[in-house]
């Protein structure tokens, strides 16, 4: 897999619909031998759970915008040894937090920590990161 090295070049694949979703894991090779499991119930799921990367049609700001909340979402996983990693593949269901759960799965690229670095600033100067919903 190559390394994705800036959000810009993410930015175009995502839009050219080359990395449609995004994980937080070991990587590709350790969740080729099993799928994901629901921490709460403990239940294996039927495939690996992810996170789209397209924005949805309500979003008006640039992808870019949309791209730099999604790779920040799940920044803790990083403490806990997890890589960003963007893929393919196809959905067969759906997780607990209503996250499609992939099989068939085809690793596209890395995400270096330079794409979270200029994430997060993107993320923090662009939008309300962290905003009480009430």
């Amino acid at each position: 897999m190559f390394t994705v090295r800036r959000l810009g070049e993410l930015t175009e694949l995502v839009g050219a619909g080359l990395a449609p979703y995004l994980r937080y894991s070991p990587g590709p090779e350790a969740d080729a031998s099993h799928p994901s499991t629901d921490h709460e119930s403990g239940l294996l799921m039927p495939g690996l759970s992810v996170n789209p990367l397209p924005a949805p049609g309500w979003w008006t700001l640039p992808l870019e915008d949309w791209l730099a909340r999604r790779v920040c979402q799940y920044l803790r996983e990083l403490r806990e040894g997890a890589y960003p990693w963007i893929l393919s593949g196809r959905s067969v269901d759906f997780g607990p937090d209503n996250e499609p759960l992939l099989v068939d799965v085809r690793p596209v690229a890395w995400l270096s920590s330079q794409v979270i670095v200029e994430a997060k600033e993107h993320y923090h100067a662009r939008l309300r990161a962290g905003e009480s919903t009430h």
